[in-house]
């Protein structure tokens, strides 16, 4: 292979962007379709056999269940396969959100198909055969118990960061240092204030906020000095960190020598970027029928315990509400994303303030979700720096998320 070869293999970079327990949620879809698959055949070939129509009606209920799981697997595998298929320009990772928007639009048409029986049965009530209905529904919400317990054994997967930006109350797990005064936390706080370092001690006796100092320097060697003010039950950095938080700080206090601890920056409020909405819409799919499941079981009890035949089309119009009201959600969320609008205005923000935190300016900015845990970003930069595209990547290295970059500069 040529030198010229060699430069443009070491250039391009992967589009794959599947999520990270892409193939494990995959195996988990498809063994659901087999539970649901053999109880949809137990039923329909016992209630022929005994002569039971509603079950016979249950195990088709089931196949509708078992169809929704194979529109999820189905694309869990073809996104799999086709994951380096130059046809699809950013992979094939938007996918599981195209399957979870179909599977959310049959989702609201079952919702108003049982509001409509529902109402239809309370202006016009029929016998209800207590002795099958109770058993058969308590069957269906035992499977759908096991199949999203066989689903979310792949949906609880923990994104763990170095840094300590948590944001629980708006502050970041802070960094632990041992002091003459004992064990103190330096933190960052930004709870919809400004950006600035907190000291706080672990035990009385704070030093005095004017012996107290922070230097932070850069991958790029910028350094900046942070003097500090008595808060009362902690002391807090005069200026604002800019962005982004990720940097050496240089903690001196008083005479003792200086303390070195260093800040890891990521994305904030990134969690719905890792979200599987393919699993997710197989997910809300079992929780809508074991949701029904039990109102009906509790519609059915009280009528057959009270004579309130009018529970079991109450109980069914209650669970018409709550499918619709999920399934609004996700098409929603899916919605979004198969049109490309901002994942995160915050993280948009972010991305900006790192890059202009050098004197350049961000001309234009798009962010938009190429799959589960994968963000894309076109940004356009005007400076009047010699600066290089690669100067910004490293500038935005922080954010893990960003697996497709592109930088446009410009000067002014």
């Amino acid at each position: 292979m040529s030198d010229t070869a060699d430069q443009h293999a070491t250039w391009r970079h992967s589009h794959v962007f599947l999520g990270e327990a892409h193939d494990s949620s995959e195996r988990r879809t498809w063994a659901v379709i087999w539970l649901c698959g053999a109880m949809m055949v137990a039923e329909i070939v016992g209630g022929l056999a005994f002569g039971s129509i509603a079950l016979v009606a249950d195990g088709l209920h089931m196949s509708t269940h078992a169809g929704a799981m194979l529109l999820a697997a189905l694309a869990y595998t073809f996104s799999r396969r086709h994951a380096e298929d130059r046809r699809f320009t950013f992979g094939t990772g938007k996918l599981g959100d195209l399957a979870g928007f179909t599977s959310a639009i049959v989702l609201a048409m079952i919702a108003l198909l049982i509001a409509y029986e529902a109402i239809n049965r309370f202006l016009h009530p029929v016998a209800i055969q207590f002795g099958q209905a109770i058993p058969i529904a308590a069957v269906g919400l035992a499977v759908n118990v096991a199949s999203a317990w066989l689903l979310s054994g792949s949906g609880h997967h923990h994104h763990g960061h170095g840094h300590g930006h948590d944001h629980a109350d708006g502050q970041d797990e802070g960094l632990r240092v041992h002091t003459a005064l004992g064990p103190a936390v330096l933190s960052v706080f930004e709870d919809g204030v400004p950006p600035r370092f907190r000291l706080q001690w672990e035990a009385d006796g704070a030093e005095s906020a004017a012996s107290v100092s922070v230097e932070t320097e850069r991958a790029d060697g910028v350094r900046q000095t942070f003097g500090f003010v008595d808060r009362g039950t902690y002391i807090e950095s005069v200026d604002e960190i800019p962005e982004p938080h990720a940097f050496t700080a240089r903690l001196r206090v008083g005479e003792e020598p200086e303390h070195a601890l260093v800040f890891e920056e990521h994305e904030h409020g990134h969690a719905h970027h890792h979200r599987d909405n393919n699993m997710r819409a197989a997910l809300v799919h079992v929780m809508a029928d074991a949701a029904v499941s039990v109102l009906v079981i509790v519609g059915l009890v009280l009528a057959r315990l009270f004579g309130w035949l009018w529970m079991d089309p109450i109980a069914g119009i209650v669970g018409a509400v709550v499918i619709a009201s999920w399934s609004f959600g996700l098409i929603r969320d899916t919605g979004a994303i198969l049109l490309d609008m901002n994942p995160d205005e915050r993280l948009a923000d972010q991305i900006r303030l790192s890059v202009e935190a050098c004197g350049d300016a961000v001309t234009d900015l798009h962010l938009w979700r190429l799959g589960p845990g994968h963000l894309g970003a076109i940004v356009s930069v005007a400076t009047a720096s010699s600066r290089g595209t690669d100067f910004y990547r490293k500038r935005l290295a922080h954010i893990a998320s960003l697996s497709h970059l592109t930088i446009e500069t410009m000067k002014r």
